[in-house]
């Protein structure tokens, strides 16, 4: 999703600075003379590895054990401009992991029998979603949540400005083309299916899907540190790691921190901790979220070899295979300025990493190979 944030960078100052690893325990940094007289684990390896051999600005991490015991970790730099180091589970904008929240609420709603996932897009939206060979009466909800729609993807189409945008833009982007395929014929990522579900969510429930999914997910689990960006929000409030891009290979770091998230909405605007979006997956895996019915829905998956090999994709969510056996499941998100992988194992063992700057192909490799070694050890 790069396109979008390739405006309005030009006049930022670009900034360079060392970068140096810190671990933490329980949120407590590490005596200089302990960290640098014992061996940093796999996972601390990791981190400093995306930071000094990727060029990544900063990276953290959090690792919760089934007894829900969390330990965190952070390599490199805060800030570049004044060499600040990373905050302890410092706030990220976790981008598409947003993605699950709003699947989630859909689900509930379900559960509650005011939405049917087989009833066409139409019978929330009547008259809405229509363009080139697209019909919101072939659509169904399931097939917006599974990314089996065939609906373009508007940020995949448009150069998106540092601007505010209202859903209904999003929508009204994407409907300028005409659809990638015939729904249900084959799967592919498109943002466009979760602004239409956040859409789904407001009609039916008559509230702000921001506060739906505050009062749903949010305060029922006590995440004090995951919110939905109001409009006109460009901030991160909590202590945060900068974000930053580069326009090309070899280019200046751009700061680019506040940004407008509102491209992103239902499937990306949030912002959150590792921490929390650890215990967000851990709870919604052992069915404190969902009934059992909708929980068995949303892990009912189709192949997602795009997201990576084995990667197969539910209904918000993303199973990918593990290399000590089974699988884990989570979302993961790229958002201006940031890139999040984690998710939980069938046994409860949680895990996230975020750095601070979209990474290139073999630096994503590398992250996410980090969300294995966490969750095998």
């Amino acid at each position: 999703m790069r396109k979008q944030i390739r405006q309005g960078l030009g006049r930022r100052a670009a900034v360079t600075a060392a970068v140096l690893g810190v671990m933490t325990v329980g949120g407590v940094p590490a005596p200089p003379a302990v960290a640098a007289a014992s061996r940093p684990d796999s996972v601390q390896r990791g981190l400093e590895a995306l930071v000094h051999a990727d060029g990544l600005p900063a990276a953290l991490a959090s690792v919760t054990d089934r007894d829900g015991r969390t330990r965190s970790y952070t390599a490199g730099v805060g800030d570049l401009a004044t060499g600040a180091g990373v905050p302890v589970d410092g706030q990220v904008r976790i981008g598409s992991n947003t993605k699950t929240f709003t699947a989630v609420v859909v689900l509930q709603l379900v559960g509650e029998g005011k939405v049917r996932l087989d009833a066409p897009v139409d019978t929330y939206l009547p008259g809405l979603v229509r363009g080139k060979r697209i019909d919101g009466r072939r659509i169904t909800v399931r097939r917006l949540l599974q990314h089996t729609s065939g609906l373009p993807n508007y940020s995949d189409k448009a150069e998106l400005q540092p601007r505010y945008y209202a859903p209904r833009d999003l929508l009204d982007i994407a409907l300028r083309y005409k659809a990638d395929f015939a729904p249900g014929k084959k799967w592919a990522y498109s943002n466009t299916n979760y602004v239409l579900a956040g859409l789904i969510v407001e009609k039916v429930t008559g509230r702000a899907l921001a506060a739906e999914v505050d009062r749903r997910i949010v305060q029922r689990l006590g995440l004090r540190h995951t919110s939905f960006p109001a409009p006109g929000d460009v901030t991160l409030r909590e202590p945060h790691p900068h974000g930053y891009y580069r326009e090309s290979e070899g280019g200046p770091l751009v700061d680019v921190t506040e940004w407008d998230p509102s491209w992103g909405w239902a499937a990306g605007q949030m912002i959150s901790t590792n921490s929390d979006l650890d215990r967000f997956f851990t709870a919604l895996l052992a069915g404190r979220l969902l009934p059992a019915a909708q929980l068995a829905q949303m892990r009912t998956t189709v192949p997602a070899e795009d997201l990576g090999p084995g990667a197969r994709y539910g209904l918000g969510i993303v199973s990918r295979p593990l290399s000590c056996g089974g699988v884990y499941w989570g979302h993961g998100g790229s958002m201006t300025g940031y890139e999040t992988r984690g998710g939980v194992t069938e046994k409860g063992r949680a895990a996230g990493v975020a750095v601070t700057m979209q990474p290139g192909r073999a630096a994503k490799r590398r992250l996410e190979r980090l969300v294995d070694t966490s969750l095998c050890r």
